[in-house]
């Protein structure tokens, strides 16, 4: 098996669990050291240890606010220091929207989903910038939304804050493809994880036969999968992409 990541470096923000966590694993079976960060120390921990006794692979956990820029500059610092490079970058950490309709959503429900989803971003974005100017090499993979690409009327103010994460891969891959970054995105439909299933509970299922083509969710790993191949050379030439893994849902 090619494992192209031998050599290299792995950010995963929002690691301990869901999709982070397995494109965590992803990373560490392709062969990358990887750093998994997180504000949940026991998941973020646990993701580490997994991915030390599954494939035997260097791993470090950070503890990060991805809403606090000094919070995040520390962990772009702290990987650098204890692995000499940073490579490839997913910047994933999310929280959900609280709010069934745009109608009731609260200030505090937007202020939260921007700060998170948005601007924790715009933040690792930044400080993972600084690292991979110096090197003229990397690449950026944002987890945005299939709510990032059409309306969702339960996703209003989610669907706000993934929409600009697509904006803001876009702009950043115009800006930086020349000196040697390539930023793209993610976007997942409906995804089988415990956060799903909390917000969602017994409209679950029926939602999953709803979502797409496919009558399904996705597993997270399927995203991973999408994730490290856009980090990959394999991806060499794919810049400013919002890459749909929705199973035919945006397609309708």
């Amino acid at each position: 098996m090619n494992r192209e990541g031998v050599g290299k470096v792995a950010l995963v923000t929002g690691g301990a669990s869901g999709i982070g966590r397995d494109t965590a694993f992803a990373f560490a079976r392709d062969g990358a050291a990887v750093v998994v960060a997180d504000a949940d120390v026991a998941g973020g921990a646990e993701t580490v240890r997994l991915i030390e006794t599954r494939y035997d692979a260097q791993a470090l956990f950070i503890e990060v606010d991805v809403t606090d820029a000094a919070s995040v500059e520390a962990m772009v610092r702290s990987t650098v220091e204890r692995f000499g490079a940073l490579d490839m970058a997913f910047n994933n950490a999310g929280v959900p929207d609280r709010a069934a309709s745009l109608h009731v959503s609260t200030q505090e429900n937007w202020d939260r989903v921007m700060a998170v989803n948005l601007e924790g971003v715009w933040h690792c974005m930044k400080a993972e910038l600084d690292h991979m100017l110096t090197a003229g090499k990397g690449a950026i993979v944002n987890n945005a939304s299939r709510s990032g690409l059409v309306g969702v009327p339960s996703d209003g103010v989610y669907g706000a804050a993934k929409h600009g994460v697509v904006g803001l891969t876009k702009a950043a891959a115009i800006e930086f493809a020349a000196r040697g970054i390539r930023v793209n995105a993610v976007c997942p439909g409906l995804v089988e994880t415990a956060l799903t299933r909390a917000r969602f509970g017994d409209e679950l299922s029926a939602r999953a036969k709803l979502a797409n083509p496919l009558g399904r969710m996705a597993q997270p790993e399927e995203i991973a999968n999408a994730v490290v191949w856009l980090c990959s050379d394999a991806a060499s030439f794919v810049v400013g992409v919002a890459l749909p893994v929705d199973g035919g849902a945006t397609a309708r």
